[in-house]
């Protein structure tokens, strides 16, 4: 009985510690220097502007005070893109863990 206890115990404490580490991984690939959130251009303009060029965005956010996009090329390549949020200069593509693009000193 005791020994189910310790292993049980041990198992929240690697679930706790995997859970910590996570979030820490998945934030931020780019990091921009953007100013505060006020100075910003709207996110759903940087959307429209993509559709525009003929994107499918299926999300965005703030990550790593960028703009974090989750959509689809005009060439049909699902991709995560990261745009500067003043400017809206693409800064980071990626495919599946592939860089297609990255601005120098990004």
């Amino acid at each position: 009985m005791r020994s189910l206890i310790l292993a049980a115990a041990f198992g929240l404490v690697s679930a706790a510690a995997l859970s910590t580490a996570t979030p820490a991984e998945a934030t931020g690939k780019v990091k921009c220097q953007a100013g505060p959130q006020s100075g910003w251009k709207n996110v759903e303009a940087l959307k429209a502007q993509l559709t525009k060029d003929g994107w499918k965005v299926t999300k965005a956010k703030v990550d790593g005070g960028c703009y974090e996009v989750y959509g689809v090329l005009p060439t049909g390549e699902k991709v995560e893109a990261y745009f500067h949020p003043v400017s809206f200069e693409k800064l980071y593509v990626a495919q599946r863990g592939k860089v297609l693009f990255r601005k120098s000193g990004y």
